[in-house]
This record gives structure tokens, C-alpha cells and sequence, in this order.
């Protein structure tokens, strides 16, 4: 079994779909679903469930890529010279949003593995740091990638893609995408940010003419979850947050053809290849990968997510 089949694996668990793992590795869709039908020849059982209309992966998945991907760590750390330290500064920038996920186990992994490698923080909203990183004012930061897939002149490092949900006041039944937009203001994501011109494009598109004006407009989650759980409007938010809707009760409900936001570790194509940012890439896949497993875990116990029926609101 070739070692670039576990990367696809890992690809497939962080993208969440075949076509996105795809476009990461700059592989055709079928050339990765013939790799996973081989991983599971070789492991003599499924890895994903093919039942319903998207291939999902089953629980057996993410513990190969976990095994696979410490070994693979370890061949790596193999092939390097033993006696070299990894040392330096590195000015990382990190979206808010992204800082509660990231920073505990950023903060653990590096004082643990890599003392001599010191991160100075720097937070900002995606074009702005990734502005900083082509600047210089930056050596990598953690962004949402422009829909474009950004500036061919920088190295994205792809690390996570995450579907936009809806989110409306925890006691409201409703269900019904029209009826919700109907019923209550729309408070908007700014528009400014990747994240908020995608919410922006979906609402406008399966709402249409009977949607409330936005008659608010926030730059933080938090804010916007605040507002929503206070009863005061829904919205259409990106929850990267660990446990954000356990300060601000919400009711989160799954949208069909959901927008889908990618976050990635961006910085100069002739840094890329430095060992403090190949250091800091390869901890950072290590964190998300095993975000998107607990992430997997929740789902699968139905905890706190509802999916729309439909968007028709029929």
C-alpha cells in the first residue's frame, strides 16, 4: 500500500468529501474514490458508508488516519537529521475565530515537542493577515481562503473545510428556512469577510424578495450568537468556536447545499519550505485532524445540529 493513499485518506476526513480532498491533492474525484475502495481491499473491510446520496465516512476511517498519521510522523522524524533542533521565531497571525480551537493545543504541542520554536500571536480578520504574510509583517497566518483559492504566489496549506450553518433562538420549532427568515430580523455576518459573503449569496439565493433587511450587522460570532439566542434575529454563521453555543443557547440547524468555508495556512512560496514553518504546518494538520474526528463524534450523537427539511419552505 503506497504512503500517498493515507494522505488521501486524511485529505477525504478533512475536506469531508471526495470532490474536496480532490482539489487539495490536484487529483481527479474518481482517481481518490479508487485509493479509499484500495485502502479498504487492503483493510479487508468498509470505510465508508455509501448508502444515501454522499459518501460518509465510518468511525474505522478515523482511527486508521490516527494510527497512520503518528507513524507517518515518526518515518518523517526518521529521515531527519536527530541532532537538529528546531529553533527560531515565527510571527503567526490567526483569525479570531479560529484562536479557542487552536491556541490550547498550539501552545501545548510547541512547548512540548519544539521549546526552542517561539510563536509571537497576532489576530486580524483573513485579508488583512494574509496581506500581513505577503508583506513580510507575517511569516504564515491562519485564514479563511478566498473563494478564488487565493494569490498563486503564496503557499496555501489547506487545513480545514467547514459548512456554514444556520443558527436561530433555542426554543423557536420552526424549522422552515422562509418561514424563519419571515418571522425574524436577519442579523448579517459582515460582509467585509469571506464568511460573510458567503452567508450573504446563500440567503439572498434560497430567500430571495422575502427576506427581512439586515437590520444588524456584526464582525464576531459571538456577538451574533448573543443576539440570536436573546431571541433577536437568526443568522447564517460559521461555528468554529469549541462550545460556543453552550454560552449562547441557539438551535443549530444543518442547511441543505450548505456554503462551505476553507480555512488553510498561508505564507510566502519561498518560505514553505523552512523547517520552522514546515514544523508549524505539520502541528497544525496534527490539530485539526483530530478536531474533525471529535467533530465526527458529536455529530453522530445528534448533539445540539437539526437538518432544514428543505429550503423551499414548502
Amino acid at each position: 500500500m503506497k504512503m500517498e493513499t493515507f494522505a488521501s485518506l486524511a485529505a477525504v476526513l478533512r475536506s469531508g468529501t471526495l470532490a474536496g480532498a480532490a482539489r487539495i491533492l490536484h487529483l481527479t474525484p474518481s482517481a481518490v474514490s479508487i485509493q479509499m475502495k484500495q485502502l479498504e481491499q487492503y483493510m479487508g473491510q468498509q470505510l465508508f458508508d455509501r448508502s444515501g446520496l454522499e459518501v460518509k465516512p465510518l468511525p474505522i476511517a478515523f482511527e486508521m488516519s490516527a494510527v497512520m498519521q503518528k507513524a507517518l510522523e515518526q518515518l518523517e522524524l526518521l529521515k531527519r537529521d536527530r541532532t537538529y533542533v528546531v529553533e527560531g521565531h515565527v510571527r503567526l497571525g490567526i483569525i479570531e475565530s479560529m484562536q479557542p480551537l487552536l491556541l490550547p493545543d498550539l501552545t501545548r504541542i510547541m512547548r512540548s515537542r519544539y521549546p526552542a520554536l517561539h510563536l509571537q500571536i497576532q489576530r486580524g480578520k483573513s485579508a488583512e493577515l494574509t496581506h500581513a504574510v505577503k508583506a513580510g509583517e507575517l511569516d504564515a497566518a491562519v485564514v479563511a481562503q478566498p473563494e478564488s483559492g487565493g494569490s498563486s504566489r503564496m503557499h496555501w496549506h489547506f487545513l480545514q473545510a467547514q459548512e456554514l450553518a444556520l443558527v436561530v433562538p433555542p426554543d423557536e420549532p420552526e424549522q422552515r428556512l422562509i418561514k424563519l427568515f419571515q418571522r425574524y430580523d436577519w442579523i448579517r455576518y459582515d460582509r467585509r469577510t469571506i464568511a460573510g459573503r458567503l452567508a450573504t449569496r446563500y440567503v439572498n439565493h434560497h430567500i430571495g424578495p422575502t427576506v427581512q433587511p439586515a437590520s444588524v450587522e456584526f464582525d464576531g460570532v459571538r456577538a451574533i450568537l448573543a443576539m440570536v439566542s436573546a431571541g433577536l434575529g437568526v443568522s447564517v454563521v460559521q461555528l468554529t468556536e469549541p462550545g460556543i453555543h453552550l454560552n449562547y443557547p441557539v438551535r443549530i440547524q444543518k442547511l441543505h447545499n450548505a456554503p462551505v468555508i476553507r480555512f488553510a495556512l498561508v505564507m510566502r512560496k519561498p518560505d514553505a519550505e523552512s523547517r520552522p514553518l514546515g514544523t508549524l504546518q505539520s502541528v497544525l494538520s496534527e490539530i485539526f485532524d483530530v478536531h474533525v474526528e471529535k467533530r465526527y463524534k458529536s455529530a453522530e450523537k445528534g448533539a445540539l445540529i437539526h437538518r432544514i427539511p428543505n429550503n423551499s419552505g414548502e
